[in-house]
This record gives C-alpha cells, sequence and structure tokens, in this order.
C-alpha cells in the first residue's frame, strides 16, 4: 500500500482518510459515469479518485510538486506497470507522454477522460504499452477549478457545473508559459523538466464556428517546430493520429481558425507563440497537441472522443517513441550548431492543404435584437466541401545567434526565469571589460488595452552597433550551445514575438530619467553647438524639417540627446550579445 497522499486543504483531507479505511470498496466509475455523462468531477473528487487509484494499484504514482496561485499544491500523476517513477531512467528505455488537463477548468473534456484513461491502463481494460510511460497533470488552474459556475461557458453544451476559466489571480494560464506570473506557470516548467515529455497533449475545448466534428486538432505549428521533428509531426505523427481515430469512427479535422466568417472560406492554421503551452513546449523540442473538442457537441459525446483520442496518442507513441527520441536528441544538436533563428512568422501562401470539411450551411439574416445581420448555421443542412488550409508558415525575420547572452546582475528576476527553465550560465568572477553588441530600442508599438497583467509591446525594432562593455562581478553569462537555445532566443531578442521585452520586463529603460530645464539648457546647448560645426550642421538640415524646426522644445531635446549629458541607459537594452 501507498502513503495517502494528504491534499493542503481539510474537507479534502477527512475525506481521503476516510476513503482509506473504505479502499477495498473503492468505486472505480468516475463523477462523469455515475451521472451518466452529463457532470465533470469537482477538484477534490479528482484527487480523491487518483489517490485511491494509487492505493490499489502500484503501477500510479501520485505527487505534490511545488504549489499555485490557489495556494495548493499541483499534482503529477504517472502510469508505469513497472512502477518505476524516476524519470532519468525511464527515459533510458521508454518514452513519456505529458498530459495536460483544466488549463482551463470550464473546458473539462481533458478532467473527466484521463481519469477514465488512466483507471483503464491501470485494470487492464486498455492493453498496457511496454514503451511508453504516461503523465498527468490532473487539474492545472486549480484556483479555477474551485470556482465553480454554471454559467460563464456562454457557447458550451454541458456539463452541468464546471470551474472558471481564470486562475486565483484570474490569469488565462495558456498565455502564462513564457513570462510566468503566475505559481502555476512557474510549477508547470518544475514538471516539464522533471518529466522531459518526448509528446505533449493539453486538453481544451473550443469555441468558434459550427460544424459537424466533435474533435479538432491544434498542433504544433510544423514549419515553427522546424528540424526532423516538424517534418515528422507534419507528415506521420499528424496523419496517423486522423487515421487512427478515423478507423474508430471518430472523424477530426484541423482547429477551425475562424472569426467572423465562416470555415467554408478556408482559415490559416493557429500559429502557437511560446506564450502557449505547446508553444512553450516546442522551445524544447517536444511535439505538441492541444485537443479542441467541439463546444456544442454534448458533454459526454466530447469527453468520449477525447478518451479515444488520447488512446490513439499512446499507440502513435508506442510504436514511434523511439523514433521520437532519436529525432529530438538530432534536433537539441541541430539548434544549437545553427547561425541564425527565426524569431517572426507570416502565412506562406504559396503552399496550401486542401481539406474534405464536414460543416453546416452558414448565411446572415437579420437579428432580431439588433436588426444587423447575424450569422446562423443551419444543421439540417450539412455538407462535405473542399476547403483551403492554410497549414504553411515561412520566416520573415532572423537574428544571427550570438555566442552567449550577457545579463546585468540587478536583473534579477531575468535569473530567475532561467533557473526554472534549467539553463545554464556562469557568473563573472571579477570585473571584466570586453567587447559586446548593444541594442538600442529604435522603436515599438503598445497595446493599448491590458492583455493578461500586460500592455504587450509589437512590431519592436531595434538599432545594435559593438562597443566595450564592462561586466561586473556576479553578472550572469549564457552560452547559447546549450539545451534551452530556442528559449533563450525567444526570450532574450527583443524583436521576438514573446521577448521578456515585448512582455514588459524591461519598461524601466523606455523612461528618461534625467532631463534638462529649458531655461538652463538653452545657453549649454549653445554652446554646444557654436564649439561643434559638425553637430550645428547635422542640426541645420534637421530643421528642414517643418515640424522639427516649429517645435522649439524638441530642438532643444535633440541637441540635449547628443550631449554628453544624456543617459546613456534611455533605451539601451541592458542585456549584451557576444558574438560568435
Amino acid at each position: 500500500m501507498k502513503k495517502l497522499i494528504l491534499v493542503g486543504f481539510a474537507f479534502i483531507t477527512l475525506q481521503c482518510a476516510k476513503q482509506t479505511e473504505e479502499v477495498a470498496d473503492f468505486n472505480s466509475e468516475t463523477t462523469f459515469e455515475k451521472r451518466n455523462g452529463k457532470e465533470t468531477a469537482t477538484y477534490p473528487e479528482v484527487i480523491t479518485y487518483y489517490t485511491q487509484l494509487a492505493q490499489q494499484f502500484n503501477s500510479i504514482d501520485i505527487r505534490e510538486v511545488g504549489t499555485t496561485d490557489s495556494g495548493y499544491p499541483l499534482h503529477l500523476i504517472t502510469y508505469n506497470p513497472e512502477a518505476n517513477f524516476n524519470f532519468d531512467q525511464i527515459h533510458q528505455t521508454k518514452s513519456v507522454i505529458l498530459i495536460n488537463n483544466g488549463i482551463h477548468p470550464g473546458e473539462s473534456d481533458g478532467i473527466d477522460a484521463t481519469m477514465m484513461l488512466f483507471r483503464d491502463l491501470a485494470n487492464g481494460t486498455i492493453q498496457s504499452p511496454e514503451n511508453t510511460v504516461v503523465s498527468t497533470i490532473p487539474v492545472y488552474n486549480i484556483g479555477g477549478a474551485l470556482n465553480r459556475n454554471t454559467a460563464s461557458r456562454t457557447n458550451q453544451n454541458g456539463p452541468e457545473a464546471y470551474g472558471f476559466r481564470g486562475n486565483a489571480r484570474n490569469y488565462d494560464l495558456n498565455r502564462d508559459f513564457i513570462k510566468n506570473d503566475t505559481k502555476n506557470a512557474r510549477t508547470f516548467a518544475e514538471i516539464f523538466h522533471l518529466v522531459q515529455p518526448d509528446v505533449f497533449i493539453d486538453n481544451h475545448v473550443s469555441n468558434g464556428a459550427d460544424y459537424q466534428y466533435t474533435l479538432t486538432h491544434l498542433f504544433t505549428q510544423h514549419n515553427k517546430l522546424g528540424g526532423t521533428l516538424g517534418a515528422y509531426l507534419h507528415q506521420e505523427l499528424q496523419p496517423q493520429l486522423e487515421q487512427s481515430l478515423a478507423n474508430k469512427n471518430w472523424d477530426i479535422t484541423p482547429y477551425v481558425n475562424v472569426w467572423g466568417t465562416t470555415p467554408d472560406k478556408g482559415w490559416s492554421q493557429f500559429i502557437d507563440y511560446p506564450r502557449y503551452s505547446t508553444g512553450y513546449t516546442s522551445l524544447w523540442n517536444t511535439p505538441g497537441l492541444m485537443v479542441e473538442t467541439h463546444m456544442l457537441k454534448p458533454y459526454k459525446q466530447r469527453v468520449l472522443g477525447t478518451y479515444e483520442l488520447m488512446k490513439s496518442a499512446i499507440d502513435i507513441t508506442e510504436k514511434d517513441g523511439a523514433k521520437i527520441k532519436t529525432l529530438k536528441k538530432k534536433d537539441d544538436a541541430y539548434w544549437r550548431s545553427i547561425k541564425s533563428y527565426p524569431i517572426s512568422w507570416a502565412v506562406d501562401t504559396s503552399q496550401t492543404t486542401t481539406l474534405d470539411f464536414k460543416g453546416f450551411e452558414g448565411s446572415y439574416i437579420p437579428s432580431a435584437i439588433t436588426g444587423a445581420k447575424r450569422l446562423k448555421y443551419d444543421r439540417n443542412q450539412p455538407y462535405t466541401k473542399k476547403v483551403t488550409y492554410q497549414n504553411y508558415y515561412k520566416a520573415t525575420q532572423s537574428v544571427a545567434v550570438p555566442e552567449a547572452y550577457v545579463i546585468p546582475k540587478g536583473w534579477w528576476n531575468i535569473k530567475a526565469l532561467l533557473d526554472i527553465n534549467k539553463i545554464k550560465y556562469s557568473l563573472v568572477a571579477e570585473d571584466t571589460t570586453l567587447s559586446a553588441e548593444v541594442y538600442h530600442i529604435a522603436d515599438y508599438k503598445t497595446r493599448k488595452q491590458p492583455f493578461e497583467g500586460h500592455y504587450l509591446h509589437y512590431n519592436t525594432t531595434i538599432t545594435k552597433h559593438k562597443e566595450m562593455v564592462t561586466l561586473q562581478t556576479g553578472d550572469i553569462i549564457v552560452p547559447t550551445a546549450q539545451k534551452g537555445i530556442r528559449y533563450l532566443i525567444e526570450t532574450l531578442e527583443p524583436e521576438a514575438t514573446d521577448s521578456f521585452f515585448n512582455w514588459n520586463f524591461f519598461d524601466t529603460i523606455l523612461q528618461q530619467k534625467e532631463g534638462f530645464s529649458p531655461y538652463v539648457w538653452e545657453d549649454k546647448a549653445l554652446s554646444l553647438l557654436q564649439e561643434n560645426p559638425e553637430l550645428r550642421q547635422e542640426f541645420e538640415e534637421a530643421k528642414k524639417d517643418t515640424a522639427f524646426a516649429k517645435d522649439w522644445y524638441t530642438q532643444l531635446d535633440w541637441i540635449h540627446k547628443k550631449s554628453e549629458h544624456y543617459e546613456k541607459a534611455h533605451l539601451r537594452y541592458p542585456v549584451y550579445r557576444i558574438l560568435k
């Protein structure tokens, strides 16, 4: 018997303790099954269920890892028929799948499907894979799961009650994998680097268009994943999953990324930037699959579909696990050796895929409320049509990969994130001067509306030049030739979509700390122009711009920025690049 793992609040502890005495009478039916597919388990029911499952079967392990914004720990459940739960040892002979559930607890399909999956693996209902270990985070957004209601999922057909999308601090956790504002995300990183999954699955429910499918898939964008794994995902993994489900009479289609129109017009693949779970896992060369069941299908149907999809994913990993591991090692070496890295992407319109899409006819009719045109789908008019799917992307911007980044020790918040993500670095032993590439922020735009606790920057551009910089004792030198190279470039290059700069980590450099009083600077500025004919000529050229010529303060500020008085820290990106 395994020792009962007690969770951190009293009513669960008491419930678990009571059921410890009755483990022989453990009813392996889940809440979902007991309620005829109309209800989802509460968070206490989920943890109690897995605790009892682990007591009954040595092949199931349950452990607490870290904490969350709710104050409760995340749980990691692992199935291995050999009862070995040391992941370093597991990876010597087996592949590992990590399943994440309840990132949006109102999208609870995966929570219930995974409970049944682990039970059926343990009791032999499903043939146990010999070469694959399966792990799950049973409920990732615990705070949201405890905030249970019956109405917040306006577009969704069941279950009867469910959790809320925002976590205990009202963050959408599927936007937090890079910025790590939440304890949930920081603990996820701890679990991810502990488990080191070969395949990652994140279970969701869609919003958007209406169509015939219960199941849709949102794989890591294969061009962005890149390397040999990107090709494998696109040419082998995805087709195998689709065929496996078709053989079981479960149709599946790519995630219908349609807003404001109808699917028969076609759509482009959703691109998973590193803020998202599968975008984050791709930085570590782990193929990711986001399952999106269709919100209008009955809850029971959605859960059973998710169950079958995960079974198919296990079968494919069981068959291809050795190949996936080989490709991961190959791509790890590839990314460490590259000279340039792509940081911006756009749809490649020269390549498309044609889908035989099963939808419903949609039309625009007058709204009975507003009188304007509104979209209405007619389920009495199903169709199968050829639809253009744009699932190829091309890099639009790349950066040269430096030998290392230098992060001044004062930016301890960045160092903390490097530690969470197992990034290797060294500290400067004594003050040192060396040549480095320095960035200045040339331009950027900022969102006018808050987004997940930030006013996100975008369209960032930089200027760069080489100079001698002085590193202080304790500054951080981060070599790029390591497993986390993709993470480093995506976060430390300010022009990258989800860079730490764009997520406002370096906003203090955007504010000028020292200025001038015009009546004092006037005399000094005049002396500067008189003593520097080249600067005066440049100033006269600038005044040919009418707006500049009419703005006396802008003129004084222009001269100030050309003088020794202008602070060097303003717009100077504090992370340096040591070039190869």
